[in-house]
C-alpha cells in the first residue's frame, strides 16, 4: 500500500526557501517515479518536477529550472523539493505523487494523470 505525506509547506517572504518532502511508509518507494504538481486554486494541477526511481533521471518545468532541484533517498523512502529563490506566483498546494509505470526513457513523466497515488498537499504560500 502507498501513502504518500508531504510536509515542509509554509509561509515565507519571496527570495526565501523552503525545502518538500514527500515520504512513504511502503517497501516498493524506491521503484517509482515520484513527481511534484502544485495547484491553485480553480487552476488544473501543475507539473513542477520529477525523479526517476534510480535518482539517475531528472525533469523540470520551465518555471522551476535554475531555482529547484529534486532528490530522493531511497533508504529513507523519501524524495524532496528544494526551493530557492521562491517567488509570489510560486504559491500554491503542492502535491507528490508515484508513478507505477516501468520507466520509459522515451518519455518524460509530467503528466498528471499517469500517476497512480497521491499525498494531500501541503501549502506553499510567498509573499511579495
Amino acid at each position: 500500500q502507498v501513502s504518500l505525506v508531504e510536509t515542509g509547506g509554509g509561509p515565507v517572504q519571496a527570495g526565501d526557501s523552503l525545502r518538500l518532502s514527500c515520504a512513504d511508509s511502503g517497501r516498493m518507494f524506491s521503484k517509482y517515479t515520484i513527481g511534484w504538481f502544485r495547484q491553485d486554486p480553480g487552476e488544473e494541477r501543475e507539473f513542477v518536477a520529477a525523479v526517476i526511481w534510480s535518482g539517475d533521471a531528472t525533469y523540470y518545468a520551465d518555471s522551476a529550472k535554475g531555482r529547484f532541484t529534486i532528490s530522493r533517498d531511497n533508504a529513507k523512502n523519501a524524495v524532496y523539493l528544494q526551493m530557492n529563490s521562491l517567488k509570489p506566483e510560486d504559491t500554491a498546494v503542492y502535491y507528490c505523487a508515484a508513478d507505477f509505470s516501468p520507466f520509459d526513457p522515451t518519455a518524460e513523466p509530467t503528466i498528471a494523470s499517469e500517476y497512480d497515488y497521491w499525498g494531500q498537499g501541503t501549502q506553499v504560500t510567498v509573499s511579495s
